[in-house]
């Protein structure tokens, strides 16, 4: 075997990702060399890679579907959205300036040829590559300068397939509309169809099956179900809605649930760091929008964040800033990552994401923060709370001056100064022995009869996950016709 292919999806959000990382794990179950590869991304979730560039955080979760070690070839653009109207454009893996919507789209062009010549090296380096189209290949205003759906299957002759989500109603016409605003040249590449979060009794999708197949010409090559135990590394915090629980959280060890507040803000970032917390027995985590909702929280995280002094502008005008500020002051704990970090100091300087210059942060900490026009990004190790740690860092922000504040790692990032604990690293939780150090030391703040639960292993959940996206592509999808498009 010995090939790639395309799947792209008739919305964003319609399956993509984890089609890729289930047929990525699928084909490393078997033996084969694969890859995955997403020309374009458009996520503030994003982690560091062992050769130290940035690429999005659905790429590296395909990478440990797949077996191999995060690439910056893996996502060659990313665009971290820093406001509705620019972004900030990583090229293999380092920060290439910032563009607009209509900046971008004649950028574009000049970097197809990146995009391509990075596949290239990746198809040398590998049996297959499997490419993640973005968002959806029918955008017709954007085809002109498309890189990362049919513009990147022209060049490299790729065969696609197209994945709808049908929990969300109307995939037939999805398909069926996706496929004839297509070019006629790029028609001709698209094999067939998979639908994914099916549920009910497929003998009544069968006679929509045979008619989408009359209609395009074009088979429907799999039926994936909806699987409720689906749920880590979601590429957006939006799959979740306020105030709903976070994950599929087992029943607490002692006597309570300890109540986990998470503030989504406008430009939350790595929102996947509470999904190590989500995990442990009797952690109720929800994301929340609105003061109301943190009334009964045991803990508050504010997440990180690609525009920090905008997010916390936010948090001033919602009345959140006030209730994060009572909560503390009742000495209940606070869990500030990465831009919620740099928000808990006296003062910000920021010429460099927001360019607002001096700002007055929450004034929680004494400390404070200045945006460096580089950006840090590293894989580092340590200790916290007396257990060992590693995580990955990506931010501007630097301490600028430290008062009476401890840190957290004892490399000297963080801070731990009474009921607030706080760190630029991401993935922090992710280390178990930290984690439920964490939780004993927020229930203890928010005086909670809740005790963390041990052998919870996080790498063994992720790693169980995707064996079940694998499943789900070895026992739904038809993978005699998936060989024969990748040979």
């Amino acid at each position: 075997m010995k090939g790639s292919l395309l799947v792209a999806g008739t919305t964003s959000d319609a399956g993509k990702s984890v089609l890729v990382a289930g047929i990525c794990r699928w084909l490393a179950r078997n033996g084969v060399s694969v890859a995955p590869f997403k020309a374009q991304n458009m996520s503030n979730n994003s982690v560091v890679t062992p050769d130290g560039g940035e690429i999005g955080r659905a790429q590296a979760m395909q990478a440990l579907a797949a077996g191999i070690e995060p690439d910056v070839r893996l996502n060659p653009v990313l665009l971290k959205p820093g406001s509705d109207r620019s972004s900030q454009v990583v090229v293999r893996g380092q920060v290439d300036g910032s563009v607009t919507a209509m900046s971008y789209h004649e950028r574009k062009s000049a970097l197809l040829g990146t995009v391509v010549s990075t596949l290239d090296e990746l198809r040398a380096d590998h049996d297959v590559v499997v490419c993640e189209g973005a968002g959806s290949p029918a955008e017709i205003n954007l085809r002109a300068s498309d890189i990362a759906n049919m513009g990147l299957a022209r060049a490299r002759d790729l065969p696609v397939l197209i994945v709808g989500d049908i929990d969300r109603g109307g995939v037939f016409a999805q398909f069926y509309g996706t496929l004839n605003l297509l070019e006629e040249a790029d028609r001709e590449l698209v094999r067939g169809f998979v639908i994914n979060k099916f549920r009910g009794e497929r003998a009544l999708l069968e006679p929509g099956l045979e008619q989408l197949a009359e209609l395009t010409g074009r088979p429907c090559y799999g039926v994936l179900p909806y699987e409720p135990r689906l749920w880590l590394d979601a590429e957006d915090s939006l799959s979740y809605a306020d105030s709903t629980p976070i994950g599929r959280p087992a029943p607490p060890v002692g006597n309570r649930w300890l109540r986990v507040a998470v503030v989504r803000l406008p430009r939350i970032s790595n929102g996947t760091d509470i999904d190590a917390l989500a995990c442990e027995p009797g952690v109720a985590a929800r994301f929340v929008t609105d003061p109301g909702s943190c009334a009964d929280a045991d803990l508050i995280v504010l997440p990180g964040t690609k525009s920090t002094v905008d997010d916390l502008d936010w948090l001033r005008r919602t009345g959140l800033a006030a209730v994060i500020e009572q909560h503390v002051a009742e000495g209940k704990p606070l869990l500030g990552i990465c831009g919620g970090f740099q928000m808990l100091g006296k003062s910000i300087v920021d010429t460099v994401e927001s360019g607002k210059g001096a700002v007055s942060g929450l004034g929680l900490l004494d400390l404070d923060i200045e945006f460096a026009p580089a950006k840090t990004l590293g894989n580092p190790e340590g200790s916290a709370l007396g257990q060992p740690v590693r995580g990955y860092e990506i931010h501007h922000g630097l301490v600028s001056r430290r008062g009476t504040v401890d840190p957290l790692v004892d490399s000297g990032d963080g801070a731990l100064s009474g009921p607030i604990a706080a760190t630029h690293w991401h993935g922090l939780c992710e280390n178990d022995a930290f984690r439920r150090t964490l939780l004993d030391w927020a229930a203890g703040h928010a005086k909670r009869d809740f005790r963390a639960a041990g052998g919870i292993r996080f790498a063994q959940i992720r790693a169980a996950q995707l064996d079940l996206l694998g499943d789900l592509v070895a026992d739904h999808l038809d993978t005699g016709v998936l060989r024969e498009l990748l040979s």
